[in-house]
């Protein structure tokens, strides 16, 4: 069982893996772009991913690390030159995959490679989200003290025209 083994074996031995990986990306960065399998591709561009960041940072500790992995000094220098510069403002994302079709012999699905230089447009910054609010919770004021009062004894409307029609008789 592979657990926890990362990267495809794509039916190579190590050594042989290694060396076509190498070549691969160094091709890579003569050209622009390659022409390879799905698998291949997704696995060339870790490995280039991580060498254009070598080439941003540009010193010479991580020229020599590129050097170290790419085959020719011409694609080393290119890669520090041109390419860091076409990638200078992008944070990452430096190549595309594209998948091309199907291979005519054995049907194997083709990707292509490249090296994206377009400029890279920075994303608007989102606002802050907003913290919820909290519930508005009105105080509960202490009930008010109803006063007893005496109670309230209705005259009837009968007494009070009796009273009425006195009061002009006087």
């Amino acid at each position: 069982m592979r657990h926890n083994k990362v990267g495809r074996q794509l039916g190579r031995n190590s050594s042989h893996r290694k060396a076509m990986f190498r070549n691969m990306v160094t091709s890579l960065f003569m050209h622009g772009k390659i022409r390879t399998t799905d698998a291949k591709a997704k696995e060339v561009r870790k490995i280039a991913e991580k060498l254009i960041t070598l080439g941003k940072r540009g010193d010479l500790h991580a020229r020599r690390r590129a050097l170290s992995y790419v085959r020719s000094v011409e694609a080393v220098a290119k890669l520090f030159g041109e390419i860091a510069e076409a990638v200078a403002a992008r944070p990452g994302g430096y190549t595309r995959i594209i998948k091309i079709g199907a291979r005519k012999g054995d049907n194997a699905p083709i990707s292509l490679l490249e090296i994206v230089t377009e400029p890279c447009a920075p994303k608007a910054k989102k606002a802050a989200p907003k913290a919820p609010k909290a519930p508005v919770v009105e105080p509960v004021a202490a009930a008010p003290v109803v006063e007893e009062a005496a109670p309230v004894v209705e005259e009837s409307a009968a007494p009070a025209e009796e009273a009425k029609e006195e009061a002009p008789a006087e």
